[in-house]
């Protein structure tokens, strides 16, 4: 059985439809991520699978268990990070956990241990008995996360964990999640990043205005809805005009990218490495100097913007 399975799940909020009639299977053990643009309804689906929103037609289940007819055996077996930190500024943090514990019924004992253990595991021993007001961003996220798994959940939902996150702070969150999969832990991620699904979940799921338009594995993706992505890097930025009208000439995809600041041009091959040669003429026919150039495969970013005609953020 997966961990999760959502069958034509719906919610409106007035005449907005937020979620349109999707579809979702999530197995145990793995990370699936679910990607769109703020207001593709990845927050919503999120709160009425943790059965904080009420669904309107649909039916879904974490393991086994119906999250309409049975919520409250759901919340006994799930663990949420939400977009923010979820915890009381005025408690130290090894408050904050205990007092998770002592609201999940464990005898005070019980949770002492386990806020121990849970600020070992997320390096926030020598900070445990400072009040929140005292810590970072970074310590926050880390001490959100490990208040959502106070009650060792086999499901864990983390909604954009790491937003607003210093770099160094995302790749520590990064490294804790795979862990927790690495132990057998099933976790359904919102992000906004892309980067960060194609580095944690073993499927993407693409969403926008509440209805699923691609999903399968980040390679999948990349393969099947991504053309190779031509880049030229020119020694003379002055002839940058020239040099993307030349590429343009090739009766190529007219999805060009100039970064001035690199001196590169970026542009998708409908053709495939079969259009290198093209390329490479039409440039020397301009003569216009290459410093560099390469083809790659897309980026999630890419092929999200292919997919839905505009960027992640928005």
């Amino acid at each position: 059985m997966p961990s999760i399975q959502i069958r034509d799940i719906r919610k409106s909020f007035g005449d907005i439809e937020a979620v349109r009639g999707i579809d979702l299977t999530v197995e145990k053990g793995t990370v699936l991520g679910l990607l769109g643009p703020n207001g593709a309804g990845k927050t919503t689906l999120i709160r009425m699978l943790t059965t904080l929103m009420k669904i309107d037609s649909g039916e879904a289940w974490v393991e086994g268990l119906n999250v309409d007819t049975e919520a409250q055996a759901v919340r006994e077996i799930i663990g949420l990070a939400g977009q923010y930190a979820a915890v009381d500024e005025n408690l130290t943090g090894r408050e904050n956990l205990i007092m998770v514990g002592r609201l999940y019924h464990m005898p005070m004992k019980e949770a002492q241990l386990r806020a121990a253990d849970l600020l070992g595991h997320f390096d926030l021993t020598d900070a445990a008995d400072r009040t929140l007001k005292t810590y970072s961003g970074g310590m926050r996220r880390r001490l959100d996360l490990a208040a959502s798994l106070v009650n060792n959940p086999p499901v864990l939902f983390l909604d954009e964990p790491t937003t607003g996150l210093d770099p160094q702070s995302r790749i520590a969150l990064w490294k804790i999640i795979r862990e927790l999969v690495a132990q057998g832990t099933t976790v359904l991620l919102t992000t906004q990043y892309l980067d960060e699904a194609d580095f944690l979940a073993d499927r993407i799921v693409v969403i926008d205005h509440g209805k699923v338009i691609a999903s399968g594995t980040p390679q999948e993706l990349k393969t099947e809805l991504g053309d190779e992505v031509l880049e030229v890097r020119i020694r003379d930025i002055s002839r940058i005009n020239e040099a993307t009208a030349a590429l343009r000439s090739i009766g190529e995809s007219q999805s060009v990218h100039v970064d001035f600041g690199t001196q590169t041009i970026s542009m998708t091959l409908d053709q495939g490495v079969g259009s290198l040669p093209k390329a490479i003429r039409a440039l020397d026919v301009a003569h216009v100097e290459i410093e560099d150039l390469t083809v790659r495969r897309p980026t999630l970013d890419e092929i999200f913007l292919k997919l839905t005609g505009h960027g992640v953020r928005v």
